[in-house]
């Protein structure tokens, strides 16, 4: 399968259809005290970097939104070098959005990964897969965190709806059930969303930082194309280890941050219910 498996983002769920290895210990190491270190990746990441990067860039024009692809070009992002977060990323992404990305040793708590977000703060690792993985991950590495996902932090009403969505997430933290019924709308937006331009187009990083899914979303006949509906999403599970059975379709960005009064509401709906 043509993308990571098991994880697709990166606190740790609650969702019944999560797989039991979601349930590993999460990593202990301060994300407020981790960089990138840079100067640690070989030649050999920067060969898989340009590989993965060149390969999807031969499929995205004409399947990714066009906030994507223009995103590329403002954040920087180059086949030729694996993206600098200090000195080449976040002084761009400040400018354009007042976000940035943060390294993360991976998994972190929901209140960690929460915390980062509304701060405007995009959770990243820093490591990459090796030549033998191009097409098979147990979890999401840099390339799918920073070529899935960044580019999209370019998008000003994208940027505002993570960062609201995240202050909801805060409130209810604590909270188990409302913590499945987010990360579904998560995964059905952030991470497998669809919008309708001029036509049918991709801005969920799991499928952009994806070969075999990129195609597959857009044109296979088997997926359901759901217009976007919160309270239904809420209540959708998802799969983790397959192509996905349904995909939401947005009409525009400014959609989903005016859809945050709607979540707030819905989800207490369904909270006492």
């Amino acid at each position: 399968m043509n993308r990571f498996s098991v994880y697709g983002f990166r606190w740790l769920t609650h969702d019944a259809n999560a797989s039991a290895t979601e349930n590993r210990k999460l990593k202990t190491v301060n994300y407020k005290t981790m960089n990138q270190a840079y100067d640690t990746y070989t030649a050999d990441d920067q060969v898989v970097w340009r590989l993965l990067f060149e390969r999807q860039m031969t499929l995205l024009p004409g399947k990714a939104s066009q906030a994507y692809l223009d995103g590329i070009d403002q954040v920087g992002f180059v086949a030729d070098h694996i993206p600098d977060f200090e000195r080449e990323l976040n002084p761009r992404l400040l400018k354009l959005t007042n976000w940035r990305v943060s390294a993360v040793p991976g998994l972190i708590s929901n209140r960690a990964f929460f915390e980062l977000m509304a701060a405007r703060n995009f959770p990243a690792t820093t490591w990459l897969r090796r030549r033998e993985q191009l097409d098979y991950l147990q979890e999401p590495d840099l390339f799918h965190d920073t070529f899935g996902h960044v580019p999209m932090l370019s998008n000003q009403a994208f940027c505002d709806f993570l960062a609201a969505l995240s202050r909801i997430a805060l409130a209810h933290v604590d909270h188990p059930e409302a913590i499945e019924m987010i990360s579904r709308l998560y995964w059905y937006t952030v991470e497998f969303g669809l919008i309708q331009e001029s036509e049918l187009r991709i801005y969920g990083g799991g499928i952009l930082s994806s070969t075999g899914e990129t195609t597959y979303s857009l044109s296979d006949p088997r997926p359901s194309r759901i217009p976007y509906q919160v309270g239904k999403l809420l209540q959708t599970p998802y799969v983790i280890d397959r192509f996905q059975d349904r995909y939401f379709v947005i009409e525009s960005y400014e959609q989903l941050y005016q859809s945050i009064p709607e979540i707030e509401e819905k989800l207490e709906e369904l909270l006492v219910t």
